[in-house]
């Protein structure tokens, strides 16, 4: 903060943010310092990431760690298929939870801990039919075998790229994401150097209720992000403004990382692991002749 002390936000409880910034402002490097800070705190079995970025080189330091979920997405159209993808994983989630009689994915994954420090089994009652004799109800116990589930963070740097080629379907996927898949352990950070109307939708708007905005171009930029001017007028280079609509209006300024460090983090975790992509996710990708799903070939 600008009184010099640390603030530390917790994206589960956001669950989502949405990022503006012009050139200059230190938008990339509060990406990038966004990320390393999932790196430093969480194992790729208790994080995995879905990076998209339609400029190609910006995050590209990423490529083959092992907490990411597929290499970083460049392609606009691609980025449309990984977001299905993710609304089909938060859904199977979501079966999976039901199953267990749970509502959260931190009380799915308490449950298989449980049961493996204490060595019960986790067991569901099924029904499968009626007594002939008394007509009461037969149960079946079924032992349920699951893993632990990561949190899923999606990362969209300048999604206004996205919205460009296919707009109504980013913004309906982003918009379910959003709503839905907060209990299900999937969050997204969103991006963009031009927050226009048509880009920051009052669909996106409503479900991004924390905001963080670096400089921006004009009062009309601000009000976009921020529901009021401020934003224009800040420092560049780190300077920004944070809200989530409940408290207040904080300005703070950023963590700096340089180039070098993110190489030397990336390069370290490459060094201690392979990279697991999901499978599923890459096949999507590749085969699919997305290039030209919206014409844009």
């Amino acid at each position: 903060g600008i009184d010099g002390k640390p603030i530390v936000a917790d994206l589960t409880s956001m669950p989502h943010l949405l990022v503006v910034g012009t050139t200059g402002s230190g938008k990339s490097v509060g990406i990038n310092a966004m990320i390393l800070s999932l790196l430093y705190s969480k194992s790729p079995s208790n994080c995995r990431l879905l990076i998209i970025n339609p400029k190609m080189l910006e995050l590209s330091f990423y490529n083959e760690i092992p907490h990411l979920l597929s290499p970083v997405i460049t392609d606009p159209n691609k980025t449309v298929l990984a977001l299905q993808w993710a609304i089909r994983q938060m859904e199977d989630r979501y079966k999976k939870m039901t199953e267990m009689g749970v509502r959260s994915i931190e009380a799915f994954n308490n449950r298989i801990r449980q049961s493996r420090q204490t060595g019960m089994p986790i067991r569901k009652k099924v029904q499968i039919g009626l007594d002939p004799k008394t007509g009461d109800a037969k149960f079946l116990e079924n032992e349920l075998n699951f893993e632990p589930l990561p949190y899923i963070v999606i990362v969209v740097d300048e999604f206004a790229d996205l919205m460009a080629v296919a707009g109504k379907e980013v913004d309906t996927l982003i918009k379910c994401l959003a709503q839905m898949a907060r209990a299900a352990g999937l969050h997204l950070i969103m991006a963009t150097q031009r927050p226009s109307v048509d880009v920051v939708t009052e669909a996106i708007k409503a479900n991004f209720p924390t905001r963080l905005a670096y400089k921006v171009s004009s009062k009309i930029d601000s009000r976009t992000i921020l529901d009021c001017s401020g934003a224009e007028q800040l420092l560049g280079q780190g300077d920004l403004l944070l809200t989530n609509g409940n408290r207040a209006m904080i300005r703070a300024h950023g963590p700096h990382v340089s180039d070098n460090e993110v190489e030397t983090v990336t390069h370290t975790l490459r060094m201690q692991g392979r990279s697991n992509y999901a499978q599923d996710l890459i096949e999507l990708i590749d085969t699919s002749n997305s290039a030209c799903i919206y014409g844009h070939c």
